[in-house]
């Protein structure tokens, strides 16, 4: 489904609505203002189809509408799985009337469906700010008194003021709670496994696998080495500032709190940052007010590495012309190499143009402005060159931990192959090279393959390749090159791989480990337990079972913990536990 936000009811829609029908209220008040503003949304072409059938898939719904039918659209909203009405936008006038002369009376599986305008959702924004001053019984809510640095501190870093020793201890009970989860799913989905999982609990404490001491960098504070920071304005002094959002924009206005007090953020980024702020505020330009769309500084992106620091400096450019864009960017190299701005010892400065982005339009990309176009990090005697939009792990010495232990769980042989999936710029994989007899990386993002390559081209590595394509696309051709003995790393994104990706993995049988870094277990869960699932339609082979874990703390002062799992399949493993 493309959104997740609640659709308004039925009887709402409604034939013919448009914005001069609504009542006239304050901007500020009024949900449906930004429908008389120029930037673009696509609630202002709505329609409703109703009479779909009882059982369809979204996705089913969308090709019907984009491939068979052709009708463009650009977001489907249906408010749960299998409703009998969705909501369908649209870019214009002309494609929104289209699609209700197409659809009206059109039969899918055997339905006649009905299409007709409907009316746009109001601004979540406005209305949260509504609901936010008010509770069900129509009384003001209490304010929060905590000062912003509080809640500042409370949703970066909530576990500040938690001795470090009792953040790895709850961590480490964390991940014992994931693996007892994953044992008792194994045993209820897969019956074939559990003598062999009650003998592994026997073993380990009631857990289905070995779980190792958690794992954690020496030093806890400033490890971050990038951060995305917002420009808003302070609420307390009512300027200009670069740091993390606090709450929402239901103020109308972006409320930012400084980062000075934060102990995660190292001293060298909150200088770049300080600095900044300072010309953000001596700027005639104003700061991007969300709510209405006006405004130009948006986001600074600080990266790190040793001595070198990466500026990527995002604005809305509005209606700035080429002349005043120009001058704009120059003005920024100036103040960095040879103005005030020069204490931050900026080795690498980019600027981004930041705008509303319509469905199935891509963001710019960073335009460089001056200095290195790359910042070099150093990670297991290895150098990696990081571009503005590469992966890599914001906590350099925390990595070479997490790195150091996914090769100690793979254990691979120097004839094994190890297969990177989700490979970014190839940090992982390159790590293993020297481990391994090759390296197979695969990753979705065009750029990062570019940087994978560059970095085996920097350290000299021979042995790895890596291929552009989604996993679930492309594994069993990369396979193809492998030889028998397979180990797949995989580092997913936070929500974890996507299902056929599983899929494909439990159908290629060269493969005889899996090794799964999660940085969120719980949402990963899912995934721990496909791989387990028994032999079906869907998921072929034999199944892949737990046999070691380690959790290792990359984000301390958060709640946040890396779990690394090493699954085999389960024919493979001798007859005594490993």
């Amino acid at each position: 489904m493309e959104s997740t936000e609640e659709c308004p009811p039925a009887a709402a829609a409604i034939e013919g609505e448009n914005s001069s029908s609504r009542p006239q209220e304050n901007l500020e008040d009024d949900p449906y203002a930004y429908l008389d503003r120029s930037d673009f949304s696509s609630e202002k072409f709505k329609i409703e189809i109703k009479n779909l059938p009882k059982i369809y898939g979204i996705n089913e719904f969308r090709k019907l509408l984009n491939t068979k039918l052709k009708l463009g659209s650009t977001k489907i909203k249906a408010p749960k799985r299998n409703c009998p009405y969705a909501f369908v936008c649209f870019r214009s006038d002309v494609d929104r009337d289209k699609a209700i002369q197409l659809l009206t009376g059109y039969k899918w599986k055997g339905k006649p469906l009905q299409a007709i305008k409907a009316k746009p959702s109001p601004d979540p924004l406005v209305k949260k700010r509504k609901e936010d001053s008010r509770d069900s019984s129509n009384k003001k809510i209490k304010i929060d008194n905590r000062s912003q640095e509080e809640k500042l501190k409370s949703s970066t870093i909530p576990l500040w003021d938690v001795p470090y020793e009792e953040q790895l201890k709850t961590k480490q009970e964390e991940a014992k709670h994931i693996l007892k989860r994953l044992g008792s799913e194994l045993a209820r989905q897969n019956p074939d496994l559990r003598e062999w999982l009650n003998k592994q609990k026997a073993l380990y404490d009631g857990l289905p696998c070995e779980l190792l001491d958690i794992r954690y960098a020496e030093d806890c504070d400033g490890y971050r080495n990038k951060c995305a920071f917002t420009v808003g304005i302070d609420e307390e002094t009512q300027l200009p500032t670069v740091g993390f959002r606090i709450g929402s924009y239901v103020n109308g206005v972006t409320g930012v709190g400084s980062i000075e007090a934060l102990r995660h953020i190292p001293d060298s980024m909150k200088v770049a940052v300080k600095l900044f702020q300072e010309y953000v505020r001596s700027s005639d330009l104003q700061v991007f007010n969300f709510e209405v769309h006006t405004g130009y500084f948006r986001q600074l992106t600080v990266r790190t590495a040793q001595d070198q620091i990466m500026l990527v400096i995002g604005i809305h450019p509005q209606d700035l012309s080429d002349e005043k864009l120009k001058e704009f960017k120059e003005s920024l190299v100036q103040y960095f190499t040879t103005g005030a701005g020069k204490q931050a010892n900026v080795t690498s400065l980019y600027y981004q143009a930041i705008v509303k982005k319509i469905a199935g339009e891509d963001a710019a990309g960073a335009e460089h402005l001056w200095g290195d176009t790359h910042i070099c990090e150093s990670l297991l005697d290895l150098k990696f060159k990081i571009s503005p939009e590469a992966f890599f792990q914001i906590n350099t010495k925390g990595a070479e931990i997490l790195y150091k232990s996914i090769i100690e769980l793979a254990a691979p042989s120097e004839d094994s192959t190890v297969l990177d999936v989700c490979c970014g710029t190839g940090t992982i994989g390159l790590c293993f090279a020297k481990n391994c007899k090759k390296v197979l990386g695969i990753e979705v993002v065009p750029q990062a393959i570019v940087d994978a390559r560059q970095n085996a081209k920097l350290n000299e590595i021979e042995n790895g390749e890596f291929f552009e394509g989604k996993a679930e696309e492309v594994l069993g051709s990369v396979c193809y090159r492998a030889v028998n003995d397979v180990v797949a790393v995989v580092d997913p994104p936070r929500a974890g791989l996507q299902q056929k990706a599983v899929v494909q993995i439990r159908r290629i049988n060269k493969i005889g480990q899996l090794v799964y870094v999660s940085c969120n277990p719980a949402a990963a869960l899912k995934n721990f337990v496909d791989v387990g699932r028994p032999a079906s339609k869907t998921l072929h082979n034999e199944p892949l079972v737990p046999v070691k874990a380690v959790a290792v703390d990359m984000f301390p002062h958060t709640r946040h913990c890396e779990l690394i799992i090493s699954f085999k399949r389960f024919d493979k493993l001798q007859t005594t536990n490993e």
